[in-house]
């Protein structure tokens, strides 16, 4: 590797002056490097080391979710955060944020069958766990189902893709049986080629079956599909699985269930099919679901836990008044697996790697950023969330009820296993290049040395299993940080034989343990690499966003929404969700001649969400010209037009104010508010009331 200063002086204890290194009398990077004259304390990664050491102790007991290591976990965590003199981010002052939550324990007394129609054979009995894993999203302690089997491809709704496995068929009532993954591509244009979207993640399938009406979903286990084994679908799934606090109007399953691919190969055996044939039916675009005679017969028998999850937030407040409020954030998962009372021998999953790794990374990264001087122009948040094994929960919540609002944080940079096992000489960053902030994770990478690495393995769709992918959900350009496979003094072919290794023997598995022969250079590393790209966010003109098209563009413009809108605007019309929207302008003309006036529309809005009409109603603005209210209208007209709602199926109208008033204050961008219900107030960027 080519030794850079930023790679020497990371052992050095230097200081980072914000995209090298300061200390010890060792010039920085080239001035063009420095975006501003910031110094922080370079990462130690025996302090990383620790962290982990501790984290993944079996005195933790696998840090379960809603268990007791767990909690002690966060507790950790938050001293450590208080002993930095960071601010409390959470609720009531403190650093934790409650997260609603239930644990749904599947009892061996649940059922499977498969039942063929009448006269056709013999029930087919299945094995809790060996066969079939199945959780209770109904958060009932009994669910029964007796349903037919509907078999629908992929499960997937894709309109973007030109692509629907349901084409309209009536999912009420029935069971779905799909694969995991996606439709096979080696166009970028399609389900991103190679690459696995959100679509094939399960996670989406019950979402999706439940959203159509299934009240169970059967997601068919493949190893080379899954990119896991069956052991982790038992390990994380099996049992026992939290969930988020029913909100009262998401459709959830009675039965979200994998089952082996065996298990598969009977269904479609009792209805006279070939599974291999199913599957090629699956990847294609005019597939049509079918009704297999077949029928599920289930008996889920649960036991309900609910109890109160914590995620740990802190926070550096920015230095800067005009742009403290908007931040950047940090995150890692502080859960794991727990333990396992039942299971024979080692029954402890301590989640050493994952992600004991990350939270040590955390941990330092707020150790450092807390001696920032002078601080950050924008707030710098960090965030260890809570129920990422049991399907992104803390993070989900956090993405929902973030400590500012999700259209003010304009970066999240998280961290989820890293192995500790050298000095890494590239780096992966899936995602990044999907954000504005790009070129500038490049440039940082390069003046650390490091080569960025494509996703080793785009076909395991990483980008949508980690927590950052949450805070995307929500429109926050997010990316996770992790090693590449090549490390100093080894090829690329070492590094895959570690990657696999972890894998096949490690990962959800008691054996992912701390090692005392861990080296934690490369932590440190990508420690700094955060440090670095947190800065250059920090300090950047404008907050960062989604390239266009990108399939997150439309949830920050949503966010961006929300956050102007506010949530009075439309509360009288509660039909009306606004998706997409664009700020009014105050004429310039008008502006510069300091007229003011108002506009009220009479607005149509069809059952796609589409504004159809717009027009004004009459109503005179004393000592405004016909050709000023032109003016107006013609900009309200204009602006409302370009506005995009949730979908109701119905047409909804109503009338909506715009006022045009001039500011007291110069101001470079047009201000635009929304203080009540149905009224939109443009402040003049130029005008000044004369006094």
């Amino acid at each position: 590797m080519r030794k850079t200063k930023v790679a020497v002086l990371l052992l050095l204890g230097g200081v980072v002056a914000v995209a090298g290194f300061a200390g010890h009398g060792t010039p920085t990077l080239a001035a063009k490097e420095k975006t501003a004259a910031q110094s922080i304390p370079a990462p130690d990664p025996q302090m990383i080391r620790a962290h982990v050491k501790f984290l993944a102790s079996d005195l933790l007991e696998g840090r379960g979710t809603g268990q007791r290591g767990g909690d002690l976990a966060a507790e950790y965590i938050g001293a450590q955060f208080e002993s930095y003199g960071l601010k409390p981010a959470g609720d009531d002052g403190t650093f934790f944020q409650n997260v609603p939550m239930v644990t749904m324990k599947t009892l061996p007394g649940t059922q499977f069958s498969l039942e063929p129609k009448s006269g056709a054979g013999a029930a087919v009995s299945l094995k809790l766990l060996d066969d079939f894993t199945v959780n209770n999203e109904t958060q009932t302690e009994v669910a029964d189902v007796d349903a037919p089997i509907v078999f629908v491809g992929f499960g997937i709704k894709a309109p973007e893709y030109n692509w629907d496995d349901y084409k309209g068929v009536d999912m009420h009532g029935k069971v779905a049986l799909l694969f995991v993954n996606e439709p096979t591509s080696d166009d970028p244009k399609f389900f991103k080629g190679k690459a696995l979207t959100y679509y094939g993640r399960w996670i989406y399938k019950f979402e999706e079956t439940a959203r159509q009406g299934a009240i169970a979903t059967l997601i068919i286990h493949r190893t080379d599909l899954a990119s896991y084994g069956w052991q982790v679908i038992h390990n994380s799934l099996g049992t026992e699985k939290s969930f988020l606090k029913l909100d009262g109007h998401t459709p959830k399953l009675k039965a979200a269930s994998w089952i082996q691919l065996d298990v598969a190969k009977k269904i479609a055996s009792m209805s006279g099919m070939d599974i291999d044939k199913m599957y090629a039916q699956a990847n294609s675009r005019d597939f049509k679901p079918v009704e297999l005679p077949v029928s599920l017969k289930a008996h889920v028998v649960s036991e309900i836990h609910p109890f109160m999850g914590k995620n740990v937030v802190a926070k550096l407040p920015g230095g800067d008044t005009k742009r403290s409020d908007e931040a950047v954030i940090y995150t890692a998962h502080y859960d794991h697996l727990g333990i396992h009372p039942d299971a024979p021998g080692d029954n402890i999953y301590n989640g050493a790697v994952d992600n004991a790794t990350g939270c040590g990374i955390l941990l330092e990264l707020a150790r450092v950023w807390s001696m920032a001087k002078p601080a950050p122009a924008r707030s710098i948040l960090f965030a260890a969330v809570t129920g990422e094994e049991q399907g992104l929960l803390g993070s989900e919540y956090l993405g929902k009820h973030p400590p500012v609002p999700a259209s003010k944080i304009t970066l999240d940079l998280n961290y989820d296993a890293l192995p500790p096992i050298g000095d890494p000489e590239d780096v992966e960053v899936s995602g990044a290049e999907r954000t504005t902030f790009y070129p500038d994770v490049e440039n940082i990478a390069k003046s650390m040395g490091l080569a960025i690495r494509p996703d080793a393995h785009p076909e395991a769709g990483h980008y949508y299993r980690s927590d950052h992918f949450s805070l995307a959900r929500v429109g926050v350009p997010s990316f996770s940080i992790s090693e590449g496979l090549k490390y100093k003094g080894h090829d690329d072919a070492w590094g895959e034989a570690q990657s696999k290794d972890y894998v096949d023997h490690h990962y959800h598995q008691p054996s992912d343990e701390y090692r005392a022969d861990w080296d934690f250079t490369g932590l440190a590393k990508m420690t700094q690499f955060g440090v670095l790209l947190g800065q250059r966010a920090a300090s950047a003109p404008a907050l960062q966003g989604w390239q266009p098209g990108d399939e997150f563009e439309a949830a920050r413009k949503k966010s961006a929404a929300a956050a102007i809108i506010g949530p009075n605007l439309f509360s009288t019309v509660p039909d009306l969700q606004v998706t997409y929207f664009e700020p009014a302008n105050y004429p310039r003309v008008l502006s510069n001649a300091r007229v003011s006036g108002d506009v009220t529309l009479h607005v149509s809005v069809n059952g796609s969400g589409s504004v159809v009409s717009a027009a004004e109603v009459p109503n005179e603005s004393p000592g405004t010209s016909s050709e000023s209210r032109r003016l107006f209208v013609t900009e309200a007209v204009e602006n409302i037009t370009k506005w995009k709602f949730e979908p109701s199926g119905h047409v909804i109208e109503f009338d909506i104010h715009y006022e045009f008033v001039l500011g007291t204050e110069l101001n470079p961008e047009t201000r635009m508010e929304c203080l009540q219900p149905l009224h939109i107030r443009i402040v003049s960027p130029l005008g000044r009331l004369q006094v």
